[in-house]
């Protein structure tokens, strides 16, 4: 399986690296930890036992077939604070006020605008249309990540690309107004191309850790003919 992992170097202190893990590969130990950031694994204990200490991370306790028990690491919900959500507090306020002055049919159309300027501008951003399907992927992955998402994606060995955002910039507003979320998956597929297949196969509003995105590459003549 190939896979494309986020950079953990642009994030400074030790346990911003140790948070920032958690965060976009879920629980772990913390010898696995270790071994994924090359520090040893007491300095990881210390990490954590401050993050702890801050209400930002907690245990689970993993029976094993011999040997103690092993602490799994994980977010909690308060962790979820340290990462950007933009203009919350803007975004919602906006979604409120045009619910309340233009009804379900203004949110709609506003939804609808939405969709359409962020599939002209991640359009105006992507590969030429006969790229490669990994290149198309990588584009829209390098576009969410700027946009807060922690995305990344990998290739799986059934041959489907999948593409992990660990976190989501627009999660209140879209709690708000769900149908934000359905815009995203729509725009995934407008600037994809038509032979490329789009499900979403995980959701962080559902309860999941993350969203996650199964594409499948499809024979062109195939998407043509579903087309016409």
């Amino acid at each position: 399986m190939y896979v494309v992992p986020m950079n953990l170097d642009g994030f400074g202190s030790g346990r911003e690296r140790v948070l920032v893990l958690l965060k976009t590969k879920g629980p772990q130990t913390a010898a696995r930890v270790a071994r994924k950031l090359g520090i040893t694994t007491m300095a990881v204990r210390q990490h954590l036992s401050v993050l702890q200490g801050e209400g930002l991370v907690e245990f689970t306790e993993e029976r094993r077939k011999v040997g103690r028990p092993a602490r799994v690491w994980q977010f909690t919900s308060k962790s979820h604070e340290r990462f950007p959500d933009f203009h919350v507090e803007l975004a919602v306020g906006m979604l409120q006020a045009i619910r309340t002055a233009f009804g379900e049919e203004g949110l709609e159309r506003l939804t609808e605008e939405r969709k359409r300027q962020q599939a002209d501008s991640y359009r105006a951003r992507m590969p030429d249309p006969d790229a490669s399907f990994e290149e198309r992927v990588a584009a829209l992955t390098r576009l969410r990540r700027e946009e807060g998402y922690m995305a990344e994606w990998k290739r799986q060995r059934d041959g489907k690309i999948v593409l992990i955002e660990n976190h989501c910039s627009i999660e209140k507003a879209a709690q708000f107004c769900p149908k934000l979320c359905a815009c995203e998956l729509s725009v995934f597929r407008t600037v994809l191309g038509d032979d490329v297949s789009v499900e979403r196969v995980e959701h962080i509003l559902s309860g999941d850790r993350c969203c996650t995105y199964r594409i499948t590459d499809r024979p062109r003549d195939v998407a043509l003919k579903g087309t016409a």
